[in-house]
């Protein structure tokens, strides 16, 4: 029953995280921030990515990839500085945590990089194409 808990708290919050980040493309195409617009014009006019080319769809799906795992990164960081705080002067605690401490700043370091290849790489693309 632990470990059903953990999951379905684990599901619970990585839910929560990631629900704005489903919301946020729909709003920002519309320029309406409350979404009435989008209420009012019917479903069929406020789908994400209607009457977008597939430049914009694949920059978004690349951004939403990155953000998501960003969190991740983010999450392991947490994680490690809670079980250096807890680890009441174990060492073997505090040797895990440090490895979940670097492995977390290594990871955000990489999508970082990651990012700001692909909005490069596909600033570069669009502007060819329409410049």
């Amino acid at each position: 029953m632990k470990k059903f808990s953990k999951f379905f708290l684990s599901f619970v919050v990585i839910s929560l995280l990631v629900l704005p980040f489903l919301a946020m493309p729909a709003l920002a195409q519309s320029g309406d921030p409350y979404g009435i617009n989008n209420v009012q014009n019917g479903l069929n006019n406020s789908l994400p990515g209607a009457g977008t080319d597939l430049r914009t769809v694949i920059a978004r799906i690349i951004n939403f990839a990155l953000g998501f795992l960003g969190i991740i990164a983010v999450v392991i960081i947490l994680i490690g500085g809670f079980k250096w705080m807890t680890a009441a002067g174990n060492e073997e605690k505090v040797a895990e945590a440090r490895k979940l401490l670097v492995a977390g700043i290594i990871g955000l370091v990489i999508i970082l990089a990651a990012w700001a290849v692909s909005t490069f790489v596909i600033g570069a693309i669009y502007n060819s194409v329409n410049g």
